[in-house]
């Protein structure tokens, strides 16, 4: 957890608080909430590519769009174009195949 000191100082390096008021961010503190941070973008990028596949799975099982679209939030656009983009990388990979 982040550990913020307050200080009247305004010459030292401070991040706003959620409260207004000002706080020194010692650099292991703010080296620490940054690795947090990229952490979490790695695990939202491997959520996100499960939730697509999770996606294609349930269109190709037969569950309508629009139940997809209430379960996951997504519009009807966005659920096609997953869909879509898994029949798009399908297609190329069938194409480049060698046929002999």
């Amino acid at each position: 957890m982040l550990t913020l000191k307050y200080t009247s100082r305004p010459e030292r390096s401070a991040i706003s608080a959620r409260d207004g008021t000002l706080c020194a961010v010692d650099e292991r503190s703010l080296e620490h909430v940054a690795k947090r941070f990229r952490d979490s973008e790695t695990r939202t990028e491997i959520l996100r590519r499960e939730l697509a596949e999770a996606i294609r799975q349930a269109d190709k099982d037969g569950v309508p769009q629009k139940r997809i679209c209430e379960v996951t939030g997504y519009t009807r656009q966005q659920v096609r174009r997953i869909v879509l983009s898994q029949d798009r990388e399908e297609g190329e990979a069938g194409g480049n195949a060698d046929p002999s």
